[in-house]
């Protein structure tokens, strides 16, 4: 079936030839672009991706990042049922397809069938040519919005999309989607209103019967007094020559900012906690930021705490704690 295992770097090497024929300039201003639209406060309800042009400058600029989002949320899911494998999936204006390498990839021994649907036929055709000999997919051209019906699957993805929707079609969709997969992912972008959009699909699902699986320990209400923060991850991404020429700096990474759920319908154990920032690592201790049952709190971890010190020590943004192996 699948000819290569997807993976970042195979996603990179087929990304890298994209651009090839595209002066850079153009590619650029197509990129900065884009994102002054999607950073826009109206949603759409036409394709954003016009082009094979602005597709591929912002396949090239965004896939990654989408990817290595996708792939965090899909690490906490996994590990919160690590013995349930999607075997049919649906990525919900799935675009290029960055969902759908992650996916595959976290199922790489027996990756699910994956249907993606997208308004832009550029966006398909790109996706479906990149995918080529990597994937299990079908490319399909859906109008995403309230009058979109999903055939029944084990696992819906709906990355980055939300905010290209009204209030009114992004209900409907987290509606169809609960109505139609046995797990729903949803990813956005860590904001505060990426966030707000994350929380309300989050109601949403839990009032259709879901069982929040990550990265909340709990499917209760969110301890999070609205206004005041957010809950969001971060996932470190390796930057290419285009991500330097539009945002400058010289670094080789960037750090991806996103706010998740993953909610599903069959049984799951959720993280005992959550670490929510950065881990703050003094000298002697460390102090970790947590989510749990009872709501937020902090914890110092010393080195009178022994192999918990170093495990303290080691951890990142977004894992769950404490760790199962603890000695």
């Amino acid at each position: 079936m699948n000819a290569s295992a997807p993976s970042a770097d195979s996603l990179r090497a087929a990304l890298a030839g994209l651009l090839d024929g595209l002066p850079p300039n153009r590619a650029a201003q197509a990129v900065e672009r884009l994102i002054a639209n999607y950073r826009g406060t109206t949603p759409t309800d036409a394709p954003v991706l016009r082009d094979r042009s602005d597709v591929a400058a912002y396949a090239a600029y965004r896939m990654p990042a989408t990817f290595e989002a996708v792939r965090g949320t899909l690490d906490a899911l996994r590990e919160a049922a690590p013995d349930w494998a999607p075997r049919t999936h649906t990525d919900v204006g799935g675009g290029t397809g960055a969902a759908s390498w992650a996916v595959a990839g976290a199922w790489g021994e027996e990756p699910p069938r994956t249907t993606v649907l997208d308004w832009a036929e550029p966006a398909l055709a790109l996706g479906r040519e990149l995918a080529d000999g990597v994937l299990d997919a079908e490319w399909r051209r859906e109008r995403i919005g309230s009058a979109l019906s999903l055939a029944d699957t084990d696992l819906v993805t709906v990355s980055y999309v939300l905010k290209e929707l009204t209030e009114a079609d992004r209900a409907a969709l987290v509606t169809e989607a609960a109505r139609a997969a046995q797990a729903v992912v949803i990813v956005e972008p860590g904001t505060p209103d990426g966030y707000e959009r994350i929380i309300a699909a989050r109601t949403l699902l839990i009032d259709a019967g879901f069982t929040v699986a990550a990265p909340c320990p709990h499917s209760g209400a969110c301890p999070i007094v609205p206004g005041t923060d957010w809950c969001h991850f971060s996932a470190r991404v390796s930057r290419s020559s285009l991500h330097r020429k539009v945002k400058g700096g010289s670094l080789p990474y960037e750090d991806e900012k996103y706010a998740y759920v993953a909610a599903v319908r069959f049984p799951v154990a959720p993280a005992t906690s959550r670490i929510t920032r950065r881990p703050q690592i003094r000298k002697g201790l460390v102090l970790l930021e947590l989510c749990g049952p009872d709501g937020l709190a902090r914890e110092t971890v010393t080195k009178r705490h022994g192999p918990l010190y170093k495990q303290a020590r080691d951890a990142e943004w977004g894992d769950s704690w404490p760790p199962e192996d603890q000695d």
